[in-house]
């Protein structure tokens, strides 16, 4: 999918990583992405590995579409969401699009118009504050643009309430997620505070994107549409230090002491899945350059898996064989 040349991409990401990454976070960044890639020839779990103390609670899930091959590190344990869960909010509407346009229930469409009304404003509502009370009307499809894009908070509420947030975890449900819940609304702080988080587990997400990508959910044109959305460019980590060339269909997630990141990475061959989620993070901006590392480090790994024989042969298109 890139044309730039692997060996080009991985000096210039290298500097980066080396300059820009905690000492010790990168020890053991650089300490997870070894386990990940050499254990997962021999097991598909890392439970037992023992950790050292660092600055936050990290979980994550690598997943190779190819052969679903699974590498995981604490993907089970539960983390606070933030706008990761806007992925599931997504994948709901669409699914209920789809329902509409086959006629089998009355559901919310993507093209369904919404009057703008300031009492639907809150924090962090870059694009809807602009937006002219009473005159501006936008579709279910704008909405969840704003919602991807630019991580829209009043946006995203809105189509809390019209696809519901309990289809919302229905759906979850059925595809056999019992940890990921979305239990209140964008800046709802008094539901956070009694303990109402929209929560999820990083191999949860990883397989929330899965059932996206094999088309689990949606047919095969609202699959394609659904990723073109999330593959929106946003401000975001997994992207960061890879080729602005390829593609990666993610949301991000941040609140106080919580930086998340789940997404599809489409290198040609190997398309593969990063959800990397943190907690209890005292340093944000280190949080977010390990999930960065962790997407820099699976890309070289699928990237040149993508290109190789199962012995490890780069296979040139047009190469000579001897």
């Amino acid at each position: 999918m890139t044309s730039l040349r692997f060996s080009k991409i991985a000096n210039r990401r290298q500097e980066t990583f080396r300059s820009r990454s905690d000492p010790n976070l990168r020890h053991q960044i650089l300490k997870l992405i070894a386990f990940l890639a050499v254990l997962a020839l021999a097991t598909n779990s890392l439970a037992e590995e023992k950790r050292e103390t660092v600055r936050s609670d990290r979980g994550s899930d690598l997943l190779w579409k190819k052969d679903d091959r699974i590498l995981l590190r604490n993907a089970d344990r539960i983390f606070p969401t933030a706008s990761s869960i806007k992925i599931a909010i997504l994948l709901e509407l669409y699914r209920q699009d789809q329902e509409a346009r086959s006629g089998t229930k009355e559901r919310a469409k993507l093209d369904d118009l919404y009057t703008f009304d300031p009492k639907d404003l809150v924090e962090d509502s870059r694009i809807m504050a602009g937006l002219t009370p009473g005159v501006t009307r936008v579709t279910n499809r704008d909405l969840a643009q704003f919602m991807i894009a630019v991580s829209d908070n009043a946006a995203t509420n809105i189509l809390i309430d019209r696809v519901g947030k309990d289809n919302v975890n229905t759906m979850l449900r059925g595809l056999g997620f019992s940890k990921t819940l979305l239990r209140r609304k964008m800046m709802d702080t008094a539901a956070a505070r009694r303990g109402d988080e929209n929560v999820a587990t990083p191999q949860e997400m990883a397989r929330l994107l899965e059932a996206i990508y094999k088309e689990m959910v949606l047919n095969k044109q609202a699959t394609a549409e659904l990723i073109k959305q999330l593959s929106t460019k946003k401000e975001s980590y997994i992207p960061r230090y890879l080729s602005e060339n390829i593609q990666v269909a993610n949301k991000p997630g941040e609140l106080e002491g919580v930086r998340n990141d789940c997404g599809i990475v489409f290198v040609q061959n190997r398309p593969f899945i990063v959800s990397v989620m943190t907690a209890y993070d005292r340093d944000e901006k280190a949080a977010e350059r390990a999930i960065s590392d962790v997407a820099l480090h699976a890309y070289y790994y699928f990237e040149m898996r993508g290109k190789t024989s199962e012995y490890g042969r780069i296979l040139s298109p047009g190469g000579a064989t001897k």
